[in-house]
């Protein structure tokens, strides 16, 4: 019998109390999730772990999640992105428009779940 391999989601937020809400709420939705705390240590996970979906914070430290995105692109990276920020503002920044979706943070997982499963069925 053929197990169905699930589908990994790369959580990439600088605050450990959402890296955690979102792991915890995605695994129960049956996802595998890796964490990163930082965009460089997304661009590790990426090229180690592969994952399915991207969820991404914008505002962080160092290189930011406008930046990650470009470089995403420049490296030629098909894996879709949910840009998640606190500042709906974003939602009409130019710059962040490389993504698949935008989701305005929430301790209300609802919108994130469903705009993850419907990427991750359509591809």
């Amino acid at each position: 019998m053929e197990t169905k391999r699930k589908k990994k989601i790369l959580v990439v937020d600088d605050e450990e109390n959402i890296r955690l809400l979102y792991k915890e709420e995605l695994e129960d939705e049956g996802y595998q999730v890796v964490l990163a705390a930082n965009a460089e240590e997304a661009m590790d996970r990426i090229n180690r772990e592969q994952p399915d979906l991207i969820t991404l914070d914008i505002k962080m430290p160092g290189m930011d999640g406008i930046e990650f995105l470009r470089k995403l692109k420049e490296e030629k990276r098909s894996v879709p992105v949910i840009r998640c920020s606190a500042y709906g503002s974003y939602k009409q920044d130019f710059r962040v428009w490389a993504s698949d979706a935008y989701v305005v943070k929430s301790a209300d997982l609802r919108e994130l779940k469903m705009t993850i499963k419907e990427i991750l069925n359509a591809a």
